[in-house]
């Protein structure tokens, strides 16, 4: 299971495994789904809507979109920031799989609450995200705009996007959309653990007994349903999020269509709600939820194999 066992037969890993077994799983699936990502940036940021109806519009469907990148920008391009993007997913995967770890193991050992209920693993996922977040999150900035940026490219490197970030907007620059980012982020995580958690016990009720032998498609099915629950009901305020994290990078945008400027959460979604109507807090909804399938997908399943790996390593030592 994910999170502290309090069973005596059960998996507990070192502090260090648990870390090595989150960072290599954020590792490999962000290698996986990136190009899902680059797509659901560009939808997120473009202010016309996702319609051939709209002539302003430069994409308007998953396949559309993925052929005009391709066209324009090359196969890299589904790939566009994807150093930061794996310091973002090694560091997040660390500390968020760690987190959520020490504190269930916290509430079991110091409440009278079961470390695997519903609440206590949206709690402790919520929080442990949050950490991970504060963590990460100038690295979430820099990936963002890499994501975003069209050709001829603002930023050539990792080390010319800081450099030009800093003197151009000051350290804040790496924490925008920190507010949406924490907001957003709580529920969504806390969502991604208890479901997963919930979906796991619901797979071993109603699958016969030969389904349940198979634990590799049963972590990988109920962390597919976790993230796309989970995404769908936090999702306008990741839009929010990616649209305030672009804030002053305006120029790069250009070539997409329309530009806007937002002094705030609030007001971003205020202006989003009357310029692009109800909708317009869900677009990108479609490879967003392709894209949390997958993600959440290969992140339990990697998660539990590395770990289940590292215990029969952990058996195997104490048994000689």
């Amino acid at each position: 299971m994910v999170g502290y066992d309090p069973k005596p037969d059960g998996r507990n890993n070192t502090k260090l495994q648990v870390a090595v077994a989150g960072s290599v799983s954020g590792l490999v699936t962000r290698a996986l789904i990136s190009p899902f990502d680059v797509i659901k940036i560009r939808f997120q940021l473009q202010h016309e809507r996702l319609s051939r109806r709209d002539p302003n519009a430069k994409y308007h469907g998953i396949f559309q979109a993925s052929r005009q990148i391709l066209q324009e920008e090359g196969l890299t391009a589904f790939w566009k920031g994807h150093i930061p993007a794996q310091i973002l997913s090694i560091g997040y995967g660390a500390v968020q799989f760690l987190s959520f770890e020490m504190l269930t193991e916290l509430v079991h050992r110091g409440s009278v609450y079961d470390a695997r209920e519903f609440s206590v693993h949206f709690a402790c996922g919520g929080l442990a995200a949050c950490t991970a977040t504060l963590t990460v999150h100038p690295v979430d900035v820099l990936r963002t705009r890499f994501a975003a940026q069209g050709e001829p490219k603002v930023y050539n490197t990792l080390r010319h996007a800081v450099g030009t970030m800093y003197r151009s907007e000051g350290p804040r620059v790496f924490y925008k959309g920190l507010a949406p980012t924490l907001i957003a982020i709580f529920p969504y995580a806390g969502l991604q653990f208890s479901c997963y958690s919930s979906l796991k016990h619901l797979y071993k009720w109603a699958m016969p007994a030969e389904g349940k032998k198979n634990e590799n498609l049963q972590n990988l099915l109920c962390g597919s349903g976790a993230g796309v629950i989970s995404k769908t009901l936090t999702y306008p305020l990741d839009l929010f999020k990616k649209r305030l994290q672009v804030g002053g990078f305006e120029h790069a945008r250009a070539a997409f269509g329309q530009v806007r400027r937002y002094k705030g959460l609030m007001d971003c979604a205020k202006q989003v709600l009357q310029k692009e109507g109800a909708l317009g807090f869900f677009k990108g909804l479609s490879p967003s939820l392709l894209k949390a399938a997958l993600s959440t997908g290969f992140m339990f399943f990697w998660y539990e194999f590395f770990c289940n790996a590292f215990h029969c390593m952990n058996r195997t030592a104490s048994q000689r």
